[in-house]
C-alpha cells in the first residue's frame, strides 16, 4: 500500500513561538535554511506523493505565496478562517484526500530518517484489514525539543495504548502518521482534535504505532528552534533565528 495523497497540517498559531511568530507563520519559520513546510513537503514528494493538500489560518496569505512559488508536489490550500483543530481540518479535506489511506504530517516538526525513510517504513507496516491509523512514534528519550510524559504505550505487535493521565509513557507521537477514511465515520462537526478520533480506534483495537529510528525534533518554541539549529546544522542556534 502506497499512499498517493498527503496532508499537511500548518493551521496553527504558533503562540509558544512569538515573538517570532508574530510576524511569521510558524510552518515557514526555518531550521537549517529551509523552512518547515519545504522539509515536509519535500519528504512527501520524495516519497512519491502526487497531491497534497495544506490548511492554513494565521498569516495565511504568506503560505499562500510560499505554496505558489513551489512547483511540486501538486499542493491545495485549505484555508480556514475559523480553526478546526487537527480532526476537523483533515474533515475538512477528506473530499481532497480520496477513498483510500493518506498521510498526515504536522508542519512544526522536523525529523532525520533511519536507514529506511520513515514514511516508506509506515506505508510498508500499513494493515488495512487491522488498521485505522498508524502512528509514526519516537522514544521519548533522545526527543529533541519535548519534555514531556510521553503519550503512549505499545504492545510487541504494535498495538497503542494512550497513557493515563499521572502515567509516564516510553513513546511521544511524532506527528507523522497513515490515515483511513473511515476513521472520520460519524466524526463531529466543526473543530475536533484527532485525539478523539485515535482514541476510538483504540478502543476497537484499531490503532498501530511505527517507533522512529531516526532523530526527531519538535520545533515549537524558540528555544527547541535553537536546538534543532544546533544539533542538525552545528550553528550557535539559541540565539539564531532564522524565518523565511
Amino acid at each position: 500500500m502506497r499512499p498517493r495523497r498527503a496532508m499537511v497540517l500548518a493551521a496553527g498559531l504558533g503562540k509558544r513561538m512569538r515573538p517570532l511568530t508574530e510576524t511569521v507563520p510558524k510552518p515557514l519559520i526555518e531550521v537549517g535554511g529551509r523552512t518547515m513546510l519545504d522539509r515536509a513537503l519535500d519528504r512527501l514528494e520524495a516519497f512519491g506523493i502526487e497531491e497534497v493538500t495544506v490548511n492554513r489560518h494565521h498569516l495565511g496569505e504568506r503560505i499562500d505565496a510560499h505554496l505558489e512559488a513551489r512547483p511540486s508536489p501538486a499542493t491545495t490550500v485549505s484555508r480556514e478562517e475559523v480553526l478546526l483543530d487537527t480532526g476537523g481540518g483533515v474533515a475538512r479535506a477528506l473530499d481532497r484526500l480520496g477513498a483510500t489511506p493518506f498521510f498526515v504530517v504536522n508542519a512544526d516538526i522536523v525529523w532525520l530518517d533511519g536507514p529506511t525513510p520513515a514514511l516508506e517504513r509506515l506505508a510498508r507496516g500499513w494493515d488495512d484489514a487491522e488498521m485505522d491509523a498508524l502512528l509514526l512514534m519516537h522514544r521519548c528519550v533522545g526527543a529533541y525539543g519535548y519534555d514531556g510524559r510521553g503519550d503512549y504505550f505499545m504492545d510487541p505487535d504494535g498495538a497503542l495504548h494512550r497513557r493515563a493521565p499521572r502515567d509516564v509513557s516510553p513513546y511521544v507521537f511524532t506527528g507523522v502518521q497513515i490515515l483511513h477514511p473511515r476513521l472520520f465515520e460519524g466524526a463531529p462537526e466543526g473543530p475536533f482534535s484527532l485525539n478523539l478520533l485515535y482514541d476510538r480506534a483504540e478502543s476497537a483495537g484499531r490503532l498501530f504505532g511505527v517507533v522512529h529510528d531516526g532523530e526527531w525534533f519538535h520545533v515549537g518554541t524558540p528555544a527547541a528552534l535553537g536546538t534543532a539549529d544546533d544539533r542538525l546544522f552545528g550553528r550557535p542556534g539559541a540565539h539564531d533565528f532564522h524565518v523565511g
